[in-house]
């Protein structure tokens, strides 16, 4: 059966994005594998085009940020959900850390009631934020 590796953002500064997500989620940065880096610059490229963050535990994906074109995040059909048990507090630290309020919706289906924020991180990619269900 098949893992997810990677997570991989497209984006224009793969160190700053990975900051914002280590912060976000407690990640760690993963160190490139030695002589990766010599290897880069000795064939010309950007040692600062990529990026990756790590769980500490093991048990997440890799998030890979990678310096390159990118569509707009507006019409990307995935997104990653935070879970917080206070979702309100988690929001205004990811705010404080540079991300953006987009909006905040609530859903009602049955006896289970959701209230989730929708977010931007740094540079513009959805995520949102969420408290487990009531009911």
């Amino acid at each position: 059966m098949a893992r997810i590796g990677n997570i991989t953002f497209a984006c224009e500064d793969p160190d700053g994005l990975a900051a914002f997500w280590i912060a976000a989620i407690d990640y760690e940065l993963q160190e490139p594998p030695p002589g990766v880096l010599e290897a880069i610059e000795d064939a010309g490229g950007d040692p600062n085009a990529a990026a990756a963050a790590v769980d500490p535990e093991g048990d997440g994906p890799r998030l890979f940020f990678k310096k390159m074109p990118r569509s707009s995040p507006e019409h990307i059909p995935i997104h990653l959900d935070l879970n917080a048990a206070d979702r309100e507090k988690e929001v205004e630290r990811l705010a404080a850390l540079g991300a953006s309020i987009v909006e905040t919706k609530t859903e009602t289906t049955g006896p289970y009631t959701e209230t989730w924020t929708v977010m931007r991180d740094p540079e513009g990619n959805g995520f949102c934020v969420q408290a487990p269900p009531e009911g």
